[in-house]
């Protein structure tokens, strides 16, 4: 069996977690600073908060910029529905915008014709959410243009990204951004097991960002409304979360740490043995931006369902039958029926909506062998038919 991603755990890693099992602290100890540096020392940015998902990061970035009652948040269909889900744990309105159909992130351009629109109907979004889907990350500088223009702030949802770069400057730096948030599941770049982390270059959104991770209690008796009782004292000064990350997914973080361009190279070099193994079937190969570097989080094709004989989900159950455990990333947003509940529908992001019917993301992860991507490929083939021929 191989699966479409897998942590490459070592040594190394069950032995920073055991020193944690040993020791006094299991969580809120020195581990969980010690990852938030390495991360900036990796991506450049100036403040990390680290917590127990994603998720979690993107709701406190959500609260950290003010996004409430009233406001919109503007994301991607061609994401987990996380993206979406962290505008409404706060009240606010989500909307979507279509997907740019070579790099299936974002489209600045249709961006930029819904903010023309939302402007004249006083509909404008908050906070824009940029997926880097895969690893590749989305036109960020035109985005960032269109966010000075229109007033809404940016969290970059990186998930799939750590270790990846654009415009040759390493993704998580928030050039283009005001929060950017990375993944650190089992199957992503990194894993701490389970976590997430936001970085950012604002002080007073990282202090924000800290209240919103632990209940909103704060021992800095300079977010006190009066002095301390004694060195016992703390207070809740806004309405947080227990989001905290524990010791053990940290140590576990920052081991993995140690390894990110080892991890990322690898990718990058499965990545291009596929380009050169599959380049004569039909289907369409992941497209890089000159702009980007990408984090090679997932290898995802597209089927020219006018030249096979299978369907997309004849070659997707062919592929799982012979033990490749494929997946699809991801059904759009606006496609689930509690998306659609709130009034979208099918047919309102065609480019999304045709790369779903597509879209298969095959194994890549960082120890798989070429053993076991030359099955893959053969697999593949057998499922598409080897006589079948790629579009120019």
């Amino acid at each position: 069996m191989i699966p479409y991603g897998r942590q490459d755990i070592n040594q190394q890693d069950i032995d920073a977690v055991t020193r944690v099992l040993k020791s006094d602290f299991l969580t809120q100890g020195p581990q969980g600073p010690l990852f938030e540096q390495a991360v900036l020392d990796a991506c450049g940015a100036q403040y990390a908060v680290a917590a127990n998902s994603a998720t979690s990061a993107l709701h406190i970035a959500c609260l950290a910029l003010g996004l409430g009652e009233g406001d919109w948040l503007w994301t991607t269909p061609n994401t987990f529905v996380a993206s979406a889900n962290c505008g409404l744990y706060c009240g606010a309105q989500v909307d979507l915008i279509d997907i740019d159909p070579h790099t299936y992130n974002m489209s600045a351009k249709e961006l930029e014709k819904k903010l023309i629109l939302a402007e004249k109907e006083d509909k404008l979004p908050k906070v824009v959410v940029p997926v880097h889907f895969a690893g590749q990350p989305p036109d960020m500088q035109a985005i960032h243009i269109l966010s000075q223009k229109y007033g809404f702030k940016i969290i970059e949802d990186a998930s799939h990204a750590i270790g990846g770069r654009y415009q040759g400057e390493p993704i998580g730096n928030c050039r283009y951004s005001d929060i950017t948030v990375f993944s650190f599941h089992p199957v992503k770049i990194v894993t701490a097991a389970e976590g997430g982390m936001a970085v950012t270059n604002n002080p007073k959104l990282a202090e924000k960002l800290d209240l919103f991770r632990s209940h909103g209690v704060t021992r800095d008796e300079n977010l006190m409304t009066k002095p301390m009782d004694g060195p016992w004292y703390y207070q809740q000064v806004e309405l947080g979360y227990n989001y905290r990350m524990t010791d053990l997914q940290a140590a576990l973080g920052v081991s993995q740490m140690q390894r990110l361009d080892i991890f990322v190279s690898r990718r990058h070099e499965l990545a291009q043995r596929y380009n050169e193994l599959l380049k004569d079937l039909p289907i369409t190969l992941p497209w890089q931006h000159s702009d980007s570097y990408s984090g090679f989080h997932l290898y995802v094709i597209r089927l020219h369902l006018d030249e096979i004989e299978k369907t997309h989900l004849e070659v997707f159950e062919g592929m799982r039958e012979a033990d490749i455990l494929v997946n699809l990333h991801y059904i759009p947003v606006h496609l689930h029926p509690f998306y659609q509940k709130m009034g979208f529908k099918e047919g309102q992001f065609p480019q999304s909506e045709h790369y779903y019917k597509e879209a298969i993301s095959i194994p890549m992860f960082p120890s798989m062998t070429e053993e076991q991507q030359d099955k893959v490929v053969s697999v593949l083939k057998e499922q598409l038919g080897n006589e079948k021929v790629a579009k120019s």
